[in-house]
């Protein structure tokens, strides 16, 4: 195949985000295609047996099997790696599969993880169950505590494990203070950055080591398939996370990166259309509910610190009800235009009750500790006219009496 100036990063440093999700990482085969071909093949052959025995070796570049390589995820590989700023990438199976993987692949027994306690409920399972099964330990904090980070430091710290902004929670972490702390202490950061995308954070230029994203979120954008990533320095990708992926097989098929690809040519346009809707519904629901959680309003506690992290305020917010789960589940039920879903970064407007979904299987427990309160509904806006959410929204408040 031939590679195109899409993947000369000479080049493609200096073209903005937009042209990146379109142009970057672009290879195209002797056919000339101009939309990435899609590679539906496990294996490859080859012309003599020299041939494979020096790409096995290391001796030769080329493709020797899809766990390894594949030229479909190798192209979404190399334009997330360019979007995010990043040496190389990894795409994995799902965004869990990034998340353990960024992990399980740095981190041995006997060393422990620093974690911010809000966070996707699966996260808290790695962090609470998976990884003590390995003799790893974890300490959960309050991320938004500055001085909490450096407390929790231990002699056998070997990372830092958080997502900005938090899922459910919206807390934001303050990554140049968090980021430089790590970097003090030989520390790696991993941060969870699938609310946003490169196109609303980009968290190594605040000194982040290691981004993993659930790809299935904003990157693909319409709810078709699952995906993850791992971006890092060309050390990292390839002497820690290759390895576990190569002998553990997280891989992302070829089908699914090129829906992500094409999902990647519209990030940006649906990101700020759903950050423009997100804001103007949340400015109409604060003093209507009792309590709001969006970056983007001058309310939420971090609001100056997101925005000078964030370039839009996000697409996906909370906001608490003081009825707990009957009066959150009563919302969900008056709801016409807007789906109960626990899915975001959909191009349709969901909504879910984060206690009895995303977060059940932490318990009542950890779910008070985390913020998580019975009275929450997460809240993914999308592409639809903001005047007819608007109007569902209204809807339902009224039904519950709000």
């Amino acid at each position: 195949m031939k590679r195109t100036t899409g993947t000369d990063r000479s080049i493609t440093r200096n073209w903005r985000p937009a042209t990146q999700a379109v142009r970057a990482g672009t290879w195209r085969s002797d056919m000339g295609e101009t939309s990435e071909a899609m590679f539906l093949t496990s294996g490859y052959s080859y012309e003599d047996a020299a041939t494979p025995a020096a790409r096995f070796a290391g001796e030769a570049a080329g493709m020797t099997y899809s766990r390894l390589q594949n030229p479909t995820v190798a192209m979404l590989d190399e334009r997330i790696a360019i979007m995010e700023g990043a040496e190389a990438c990894r795409t994995q199976a799902s965004g869990m599969a990034a998340m353990t993987a960024a992990l399980l692949c740095q981190l041995s027994a006997g060393d422990h993880i620093v974690a911010a306690r809000a966070a996707f409920g699966s996260c808290r399972w790695l962090v609470d169950e998976l990884l003590p099964r390995f003799g790893i330990e974890g300490t959960t904090i309050d991320s938004t505590d500055n001085a909490a980070w450096e407390a929790a430091i231990q002699s056998n710290t070997k990372v830092f494990f958080f997502e900005t902004p938090a899922n459910p929670t919206l807390d934001i972490v303050d990554l140049d203070h968090v980021c430089a702390l790590a970097k003090a202490h030989g520390i790696t950061t991993v941060v969870d950055n699938a609310f946003c995308t490169p196109v609303m954070q980009r968290p190594m230029e605040f000194g982040a080591d290691v981004i993993a994203y659930s790809a299935t979120k904003l990157m693909d954008g319409q709810g078709r398939v699952l995906a993850g990533a791992v971006c890092g320095s060309e050390e990292f990708i390839n002497d820690k996370l290759l390895p576990f992926q190569r002998n553990t097989g997280p891989n992302l098929s070829p089908f699914n990166a090129w829906v992500v690809l094409k999902g990647l040519e519209t990030l940006e346009l649906r990101a700020r259309r759903q950050c423009d809707n997100a804001l103007k519904i949340g400015r109409f629901m604060e003093g209507r509910v009792p309590k709001i959680l969006h970056p983007g309003l001058a309310s939420h506690p971090r609001h100056d610190m997101a925005m000078r992290q964030m370039d839009m305020p996000g697409c996906i917010f909370s906001f608490v009800l003081d009825g707990g789960r009957a009066q959150a589940h009563a919302l969900l039920d008056n709801l016409q235009l807007i789906d109960i879903s626990n899915n975001i970064g959909d191009a349709r407007s969901l909504m879910c009750h984060p206690a009895s979904t995303t977060h059940h299987s932490v318990g009542p427990e950890k779910r008070a500790e985390m913020g998580v309160d019975e009275g929450m509904l997460r809240f993914n806006v999308g592409l639809e006219d903001a005047d007819d959410l608007l109007e569902d929204i209204d809807r339902a408040l009224r039904a519950i009496g709000l």
